[in-house]
């Protein structure tokens, strides 16, 4: 892979048998890459355009027509957060709260008694917790980070079997009566298959 650029969708991402390409070299690029834009009509929109480095100590800015491209921290691709620690924990916060919303969004749903448990169950695995588990095979799983996604959804199947306070009722028995896997099992099958 010595010098190749990879593409995904909108994004450029330059390497070098593992490590970023020399300033100079990255500069070049993408001037390279404006130009042969340009012969084709294209336009590199340069408010759209951010540039992140990792292990890189390098202070000048990419520039593009004599412009600073701006230099981001993190970024958002495919509906996944992307920093320059791995992004983790910080994608799993952001799923989260999209879960929330796709959860308190279908509160009638959960209240309905003319849906059955099963049905409300099934509703709940392909709306809330498909938007919760999206991209899981690229996080970095620890403890905690799967303790807080349990406690996301064990949250989310006791309103549904509507186990209200002060009732109590053991993960297991959740699981078993909800018909779910512990969340690190789950993971672990979207990783492996």
């Amino acid at each position: 892979m010595k010098g190749e650029s990879l593409w995904h969708d909108d994004s450029l991402s330059v390497t070098n048998e593992g490590k970023l390409e020399k300033y100079q070299d990255a500069q070049a690029k993408l001037t390279r890459l404006a130009g042969e834009a340009a012969k084709t009509g294209l336009q590199i929109n340069i408010q759209k355009t951010e540039t992140m480095r990792i292990n890189e100590k390098q202070a000048n800015p990419l520039l593009l027509k004599g412009k600073n491209i701006k230099e981001v921290d993190k970024f958002t691709y495919l509906g996944s957060v992307v920093d320059k620690h791995g992004g983790t924990e910080e994608d799993i916060k952001s799923r989260t709260n999209k879960a929330r919303f796709a959860f308190n969004s279908l509160r009638p749903i959960w209240n309905s008694s003319a849906l059955s448990i099963r049905n409300k169950l099934r509703i709940f695995n392909t709306n809330v917790k498909s938007v919760l588990l999206y991209g899981t095979e690229t996080w970095r799983t620890t403890k905690t980070n799967t303790k807080k996604l349990q406690t996301f959804i064990n949250i989310c199947l006791k309103y549904i079997l509507k186990v209200r306070w002060p009732q109590t009722i053991s993960n297991e028995e959740l699981w078993r009566r909800t018909e779910q896997a512990p969340i690190d099992i789950q993971i672990k099958k979207r990783k492996w298959g």
